[in-house]
């Protein structure tokens, strides 16, 4: 059984690091590379690293970065966006990917990352999905790429990507991401109990505190986090930092 995680997740857009407010408004916030040597030096758990531009704009991955991200990183590395075939997963864990994570490309067809998980494993794959509420605080399926509401429940589409291979499952609170307002593990009670593979949750981690009271839930197997490693105080100075109190 894997041990408790903290995960930084970092997003690129045009090569940069950026951070969004749910989802919208990205800032640049500093050379990824740069974020990936501090985040050795604090020996983080693993990394998550996801570019926002290539699933939206259709574009090749740009091969070369990832492979500077993965020689640089000292952690497990996950890279996500834009992945569309086999061809292009092959091609990133021989770069040195370690995992790769499959989110609106599910939408349409699970068999990619079947395909995937046949050949790699399922230890391989992480499913995102991204949920977004509406003003009677009902939880849906979003996709991000187009900015609408899938017409899907939710806990059949986790059971649909655990049974095409996802190894673990990544579920990014929208309305939450990047607001500093802290995660509240109530959010979890739509989701099936009885899910099978680790589960990560994302979105409005704040503190340390939050994240030992996330840790304590059994429920979560591992914390994304966003800005609450990258700001620092009222005004959201750039600062990369990380928990020294690891989850067990």
């Amino acid at each position: 059984m894997l041990k408790k995680r903290v995960i930084p997740i970092l997003l690129i857009k045009n090569n940069d690091l950026v951070k969004s407010v749910k989802y919208k408004n990205h800032k640049y916030v500093g050379d990824p590379l740069n974020v990936i040597k501090i985040f050795n030096e604090k020996e983080i758990d693993e990394l998550i690293v996801l570019d926002i531009e290539k699933s939206k704009n259709n574009d090749e991955l740009n091969y070369e970065l990832i492979k500077k991200f993965a020689s640089e990183c000292y952690m497990p590395l996950t890279y996500g966006g834009g992945i569309k075939n086999l061809k292009q997963a092959e091609k990133l864990f021989s770069l040195g990917v370690e995992k790769i994570l499959i989110n609106s490309a599910n939408f349409s067809n699970y068999q990619l990352m079947k395909n995937i998980s046949e050949k790699f494993g399922s230890q391989s794959i992480i499913a995102a999905a991204d949920i977004n509420k509406n003003l009677f605080n009902k939880f849906y399926l979003f996709d991000w790429v187009n900015r609408k509401k899938i017409q899907l429940d939710i806990n059949i589409h986790i059971e649909n990507c655990i049974k095409n291979g996802a190894g673990e499952v990544l579920i990014n609170f929208v309305f939450n991401e990047g607001t500093l307002s802290g995660f509240d593990t109530n959010w979890l009670d739509f989701i099936n109990c009885k899910i099978s593979v680790p589960l990560i949750i994302n979105g409005g981690i704040n503190s340390m505190k939050n994240i030992e009271q996330c840790l304590e839930c059994k429920r979560i197997d591992a914390i994304g986090v966003g800005a609450f490693f990258v700001y620092y105080g009222p005004h959201k100075a750039v600062l990369i930092s990380y928990t020294s109190n690891k989850g067990k």
